[in-house]
């Protein structure tokens, strides 16, 4: 009798957590790439700092230098 209940309760269980999506939503533009680079401490010193002054991740401020680059050559 006891097992009947626990496995109705699974059940329901099992049955709420396959209505409700888990996880962050896909995004419009995944990054898929990744790149590994050497770099001394004062560079390291400076994106840190960058990041935390425009409140960026390090990620978004290479991005965001990329970008930068890439539309003052054009």
């Amino acid at each position: 009798m006891v097992h009947n209940n626990i496995l109705l309760w699974t059940k329901k269980w099992g049955e709420a957590m396959s209505a409700k999506k888990m996880g962050r939503p896909p995004s419009d533009n995944p990054k898929s790439e990744t790149i590994k680079i050497r770099i001394d401490q004062d560079m390291m010193r400076k994106l840190e700092a960058s990041a935390k002054k425009l409140n960026m991740s390090r990620s978004d401020v290479v991005r965001k230098g990329i970008e930068k680059i890439y539309d003052d050559l054009q």
